[in-house]
């Protein structure tokens, strides 16, 4: 397998859903806390990209292996393993190193951090497995942008500044009632500030099974879209827009951002030509990438924000 082939597989492009996460998570780190432990943050980046592409790479595995439908863009363009005649022995021991990969760096990280960040690293990763596996995946069911959402868009900001503040968590080990107080406050804190990338993930999960519908009945995959319809499916896919620009407001409003983020409000205008664009057209060849365009759009908006409130 060459690098075009091995870049193709793990859909290099699409791993800016789980390093935007991560740089706004380090961006909200420095702005809220003070600590930093680069080896930390460097060991995490590795075993976050190893699983992501791991996952990705089983994710294509599967559609070739359970497709019925075996024509078109989907099949024969969009699928790697297709497209470069890749063997199932050579993607399998690739799937196998990345994860291999991810787990021994979590592992290292597990050791110099605590046991929460070895639980929740588990169970993110058991996740990301049934998420493209089993007898059932999660991505072939109407859970999928639930799930997707939330272990990527908060999950990994949970991690990515926990590594840095193992304090957040000091529920697990003193039962101090202000303390308790204190963790509750912070995880709500982090949890409002993630809901743009949850939301905007889950969105790009969605576009992609908005234009996968008859794919997807073809290959006995009922994703949400199938289940509620195509209309309900692009109402969902703007009102989540909508409802990601209200929580930049309510974070400003409980000084979460920086009232430099209100900056950030106005790339509401770009974003409501890419919904109205979608709205018109439905398909993972032309107008899929704009709800990915609409995610690096909302997000890296609020971290330039950031970044200038840092600055000043």
């Amino acid at each position: 397998m060459d690098i075009k082939s091995f870049l193709k597989l793990v859909e290099i492009q699409t791993k800016v859903a789980s390093i935007t996460p991560f740089i706004l998570a380090n961006l909200f780190l420095l702005y809220q806390y003070d600590s930093f432990n680069f080896v930390n943050f460097s060991l995490f980046f590795l075993s976050l990209l190893a699983a992501d592409m791991g996952t990705t790479a089983v994710n294509n595995y599967q559609d070739f292996k359970r497709a019925q439908k075996k024509e078109g863009y989907n099949y024969e363009l969009h699928n790697a393993i297709v497209k470069y005649d890749l063997s199932e022995k050579t993607v399998k021991k690739t799937i196998l190193s990345l994860f291999g990969a991810a787990v021994l760096i979590g592992i290292v990280l597990f050791l110099r951090t605590d046991i929460v960040v070895l639980l929740i690293g588990a169970l993110s990763f058991l996740v990301g497995i049934i998420y493209t596996s089993g007898p059932v995946p999660i991505s072939r069911t109407p859970l999928g942008e639930i799930f997707s959402g939330l272990f990527m868009g908060f999950f990994i900001i949970f991690l990515a500044i926990y590594i840095h503040n193992l304090q957040l968590l000091n529920i697990f080990r003193e039962s101090n009632q202000v303390i308790i107080e204190m963790v509750y406050y912070d995880i709500i804190k982090i949890f409002i500030f993630t809901l743009p990338l949850i939301l905007g993930i889950s969105n790009i999960m969605l576009a992609n099974n908005i234009c996968d519908i008859e794919d997807d009945l073809a290959n006995d995959r009922y994703t949400l879209p199938i289940y509620i319809g195509k209309l309900k499916s692009l109402n969902l896919f703007k009102y989540l827009y909508y409802l990601s620009y209200l929580s930049i407001l309510i974070s400003v409003i409980l000084n979460i951002l920086p009232i430099y983020s209100l900056l950030s409000l106005l790339t509401f205008f770009l974003v409501e030509k890419n919904i109205n664009t979608f709205f018109k057209k439905q398909s993972k060849k032309e107008t899929f990438e704009l709800a990915v365009q609409n995610f690096l759009i909302i997000n890296y908006a609020t971290a330039l924000t950031l970044i200038i409130a840092l600055i000043f």
